[in-house]
């Protein structure tokens, strides 16, 4: 019989089924093995999530065999085709050669600066891959992700950034965006709304077809495209090298709405990109720190909607200094997680536990990991086959 380490190993290498199913909707399955894992389920009852989930996921599809590559990737060509959805497993191919040759070390030290401003394409699931394969110390998933990186690339503009502006910490930047938003929230929604009207980056290539199929992902893309003034006013906290604070406040961020599918998406993207960054030169890091915020900043700016100051300056009051005594009520949250279909909930918890664990037991991280997320409903452009 394997051992539990071998199952996962084993989970984590497999190739049978392509990173997309139904166009655009990401392969989760590896994240839920890592994550699992990492809350302590055992091997079988991994390896039984891994393969109902291939069969059926949360959306009511199953996986998709890996599909036929456009172009052969080289280090000739390999930024000529990012985010053009066309050539995954040339791209996979590419990184590994690379690897092979170089080691992952350099490999990393070389690709990811240039593909980390693409860090919220695919929805962030090509970051996550990426991190959470680091976070696993999993070579072949560690590729996929530089791939899918690659593949869905869509850049968040961080050449857009202006000088740093000392806002103290990131909860304090929270603050002042929440503020923006209270202060012109006709006019940002009306901003918004005009923007996700304009389909012509969709038209003239700048953005590709598949993402207005998913609804969610063009908002994302054509709202970090077109850029706002607030999203490049840098905090000086990007240039410390302490992550604490920034996942602080997104999760107040995500308590403002708890149970938000997108904002979740913040949470576990952050851990990712984090891993991602262990890996980098110190300004890299701040780099990678400088591309999460904008990031952010557009996936939330993309909904034509901001939590009221007022709420996210409560939060802060009520979570600031409480620390829980004891872990027990993490037994009932884990509990809970492993028992669900829809795979965020797992992975939600596994970071929360992993950050209130090193973060001193604060218990907005607790708190937080107990407000689960559903499934959304697929929009009506599903009614459309998928454009590539």
């Amino acid at each position: 019989m394997p051992d539990r380490e071998e199952v996962i190993d084993a989970l984590l290498d497999d190739r049978t089924y392509h990173i997309e199913f139904n166009g655009h909707l990401t392969n989760h399955a590896k994240h839920a093995v890592v994550a699992l894992a990492g809350l302590g389920v055992p091997a079988a009852d991994i390896k039984a999530y891994y393969d109902a989930y291939a069969k059926l996921t949360s959306y009511g599809f199953g996986l998709e065999a890996p599909k036929p590559d456009r172009h052969l990737i080289t280090e000739r060509n390999w930024r000529e085709h990012l985010g053009q959805r066309t050539s995954f497993w040339s791209y996979c191919d590419f990184f590994d050669r690379r690897e092979r040759e170089l080691g992952l070390a350099e490999v990393l030290r070389r690709y990811v600066p240039e593909l980390l401003p693409g860090w919220t394409g695919s929805f962030t699931h090509a970051t996550i891959h990426l991190g959470w394969a680091l976070d696993a110390g999993h070579r072949w998933m560690a590729i996929e992700g530089l791939a899918y990186l690659a593949f869905s690339y869509s850049t968040c503009h961080p050449e857009r950034a202006r000088p740093p502006r000392e806002d103290g910490a990131p909860v304090d930047s929270l603050l002042r965006l929440a503020g923006a938003w209270d202060e012109h929230r006709d006019e940002l929604t009306h901003w918004v709304a005009g923007l996700l009207a304009d389909t012509s980056p969709v038209e003239d290539g700048r953005i590709h077809p598949e993402l207005l199929r998913s609804g969610l992902q063009f908002r994302i893309a054509r709202t970090l495209s077109e850029g706002h003034p607030l999203f490049y006013d840098t905090p000086a906290w990007t240039r410390d090298d302490h992550w604490e604070p920034l996942y602080y406040a997104v999760t107040l961020l995500y308590l403002a709405r708890p149970g938000d599918f997108v904002l979740l998406h913040l949470i576990t993207s952050l851990y990712a990109v984090e891993r991602i960054a262990e890996h980098l030169p110190a300004e890299q890091r701040r780099q990678a720190a400088v591309c999460f915020w904008i990031g952010l900043l557009g996936t939330v700016f993309s909904g034509a909607d901001f939590p009221h100051r007022a709420k996210l300056a409560a939060l802060h009051r009520i979570f600031s200094g409480a620390v829980d005594e004891d872990a027990r009520d993490w037994d009932t949250i884990v509990g809970r997680a492993v028992l669900e279909e829809e795979e965020h909930n797992p992975k939600l918890v596994y970071v929360l536990r992993r950050v209130w664990e090193r973060a001193g037991r604060r218990s907005v991280y607790r708190v937080a990991a107990g407000q689960f997320t559903a499934t959304p409903e697929l929009p009506p452009s599903f009614d459309e086959p998928p454009t590539a």
